[in-house]
Formats: C-alpha cells, structure tokens, sequence
C-alpha cells in the first residue's frame, strides 16, 4: 500500500542507522494511541501482505469473533524515535488497520479521515490544516498542581516550563514535525504549541505525534502533562484550535479573495457549513465530560455558532490578513479541544465546511460580540453549542452528515460508549454534592 521508493528508502535507512524495533502505531476510535513492535526482518513483508493482530482487544474496533486485523505501515511515515537510544533504535510507522480481505476497516479513524481526505480532493480540493494544542504541566499525575504562576507570553523567572518546551520543540523537529509557536498560555502551568499547517492526514498524524512527545519530555523531566480540557476550576481551559483551508491541485490556496476579508466566496460557504453543523460534531471535538466545562461564557471559546474577525468567543475566527501572505489565508475553528481524537475530529468538520460548499450556503452576518442574549442569538439564526455531554450525544445521533462522514460503525461506538459515559458521571456524588447538600437538610 506503500510507495516503492518510500518503501525502499526506509528499509535503507533502517540498516544504515542500527534500527532494531520498529512500531506500528494507530489510534482506537476514541483516539487513544496503540503500538506494537516488529523486527526489520518483518517490514518488508507487512508492507505487502499487512501484519496481523487481535482487533477485538483494540476499543471499538471488532468483537471477538471477528478479531483478525490487518495493520498495513505507511512508508511515508517513518520517523526514528530521537528519545530511544541511537545504537539498536527504535522506529515508529503510522498504520491503516484493514480487514483481513485487505479492505480499509470501517471502524479505523485513520482511514476515515483518509475517505474524507479523498472525497475532497474528487471535487478539487486539498484541504490543510494546522493544529494549535494547549496542555498544561503538572507536578504529578495523581493532583493538578500547577508548578508556575506565569501568564499569556509570559517570559519570566516563574516559567518553569521554558526549557521544557524547547527540549519538546527540538525533539518534534527531529520527527520533521515543524512548529511555528511555542509558549506559556492563559493559565498557571498552562502551555500552547502550534504545528505549521499540512495535509489533513499528515496533520493528525503530527498532532497523535505532538501528544506523545509532550508527556514524554515531561514525563523525562520529573513532570506530568495533562491534556485535560478543564482541570483548573476559575481557569482558562485547554484547546486545540484547528486552522483550516483547501488549496486546489496547483497549490493555490482556495480560501484567498480579494475582497470580504479577503476570503473567497468557496470560504464563506465553508464556514457556513461548520456553523450549521456544529452542534453536530461536538461528541466528536468535545468528547469528554470535563470538555464543557470549558466552553462557559468567559470572552475566550465559544458557545454560539458564530464568526467573527477578532472575537475570539466567536466560534469561527478569521485570522487577521497579512498583505502579500495569500497562501495564510484561513479559518481558526476554536471549539476543539485536545482530548479529540484528531483523525475524527478532522474528518468531522471538514465534511461540515464541505457540505456547506456543496449546498452553497449563505455566510450569516459576522459576530461582534456587542449582544450576547440567546433570544438575540435566536434571532439572529445562531444556535447554542450543546452545554453538556448529555446534548451532544443527542446531536450527533440525529445527525445524518455525521453518520455519512463517520459511518455507521464509528458512530455506533462513539454513541454507546458516549452514553455510557454520561450515564456513569450522572449517577456519580461528587465532592461539590457533598458540601452542597449533605449536612443542608
């Protein structure tokens, strides 16, 4: 499934620098990351015939009589692991999990997002995409124990992260993982970093990378990394902000127009479709509990279908155009966060922008934050993003975009392990119920 030159170059490569282990990585439907290691002896051969593994012990994957699986490694994924030892190294391949037929397996996200990728590219689009990921560091995994105080950019004594970040920045680079930014964010202990933009796949595939990498060099460093949404309660909450556009075949980028902020008329219809179908996607980019907890009215997320140029409560912002940078035109979708699995989470939303191209929809009227009532929002044709857990489990089960997007075996999972989920945090007593109510009555 692999392209012969790539294929060769990594087994060259793999001789040439003492490769002894090589992982095969992919993502569970919830976005967890699974490895496996083979020998050098045995790539070749699984780039051809796949290499075989029990599927029914991977979640949402195949139940135990179905649970032969085929993971076929992508040679142009290869990257040596820079925190493993040079001598006898240890390699890492992303992976498409397929059917023992050698069909794509419906229930891999990795593959979803590929369809997804493909389908654009049938009507002429590439679309690209690059991620913004916060996280914070704690002093151990067991309490959130902020371990500075520092601010946003913040570039003092009191970030105790400084030396973490470039140690973290150096080893993605080693991976020929680009990052543009990396900084000290909102919160104590907060931290951001921003992946230059690529293809959709590739871009999911760094940000699994990125969330690997930034536990690891914590994890090295005598610290934790949490990339929980909301762990400080009176804090600013932890996204994952994805800049997205389509670039046509030649390069040209597709979302640049010279006039209406200076986005095309393909863009406006683009956003069009994320505003309508985000309540819909948000199982898939806020999949957790504890992820809206974070999207409350504070000025800073979003929780209204809306755009904006410099509002960042909108739920689509327009970056600020540069003069002569037409290929940075883009949108900043700001209601992910870093718990989504980022092969759905892309998936997802790009169908959302594509169905809104598809069907030509209007772009409603800008944002600017001056009204925020939800008769004004009503009025004005915005919709409230689910506040729970609960509302977007709903959401998405009456979605027919999702389910087309998704298919039916990845929203069946998604649905009842959701529900489940909800179901245990409802039935939960928490520590607030306690002092609330225990000792009221």
């Amino acid at each position: 499934m692999s392209n012969d030159r790539n294929v060769d170059f990594v087994l060259r490569t793999i001789e040439g620098r003492d490769i002894r282990f090589v992982r095969l990585w992919f993502t569970d439907v919830l976005g967890n990351l699974k490895s496996f290691s083979i020998s050098p002896a045995e790539l070749e051969e699984a780039f051809e015939e796949g290499i075989g593994f029990d599927g029914s012990s991977v979640s949402g994957f195949v139940p135990a009589v179905e649970s032969d699986m085929l993971a076929f490694p992508e040679a142009d994924t290869f990257q040596i692991l820079p925190w493993r030892p040079s001598q006898s190294g240890v390699a890492r391949i992303f992976c498409n999990v397929c059917t023992p037929k050698g069909e794509p397996f419906e229930g891999d996200p990795r593959s979803c997002l590929k369809r997804i990728s493909e389908k654009a590219e049938s009507l002429g689009f590439v679309p690209n995409v690059g991620p913004k990921i916060e996280y914070f560091y704690f002093a151990d995994e067991k309490e959130p124990t902020p371990v500075d105080h520092a601010g946003y950019f913040d570039l003092t004594p009191y970030d105790s992260a400084r030396d973490i970040r470039r140690l973290t920045t150096l080893t993605l680079e080693k991976m020929s993982i680009p990052v543009q930014y990396s900084y000290h964010s909102y919160a104590p202990s907060q931290n951001g970093i921003d992946l230059r933009h690529c293809e959709a796949v590739n871009c999911a595939d760094s940000i699994m990378t990125a969330r690997l990498v930034i536990k690891q060099v914590a994890n090295d460093q005598g610290l934790f990394a949490s990339f929980m949404p909301k762990p400080l309660a009176g804090c600013s909450g932890s996204g994952m902000f994805l800049c997205q556009s389509l670039f046509g075949p030649d390069g040209e980028n597709l979302f640049w127009g010279t006039e209406d902020y200076h986005l095309s008329e393909l863009a406006h219809h683009y956003i069009a479709g994320i505003l309508r179908y985000a309540p819909e996607f948000a199982l898939v980019t806020n999949p957790t509990v504890n992820s809206y907890k974070r999207l409350v009215p504070n000025g800073e997320v979003p929780i209204y279908t809306t755009w904006g140029r410099r509002n960042r409560s909108a739920l689509v912002r327009i970056p600020v155009h540069k003069p002569g940078k037409h290929q940075s035109a883009r949108i900043e979708l700001r209601n992910p966060d870093p718990t989504a699995n980022p092969y759905l989470a892309l998936a997802a939303t790009i169908a959302a922008g594509l169905k809104g191209v598809e069907d030509e929809l209007p772009l409603p009227v800008e944002y600017t934050g001056k009204d925020v009532t939800d008769a004004h929002m009503v009025s004005m044709g915005r919709t409230h993003l689910p506040r729970t857990l609960g509302e977007a489990i709903e959401s998405f089960e009456q979605s027919e975009l999702m389910r087309a997007a998704l298919g039916d075996h990845i929203c069946d999972f998604l649905l009842s392990e959701k529900r489940r989920e909800w179901n245990d945090y409802c039935t939960s007593i928490t520590d607030w119920e306690k002092v609330h109510y225990y000792a009221g009555f």
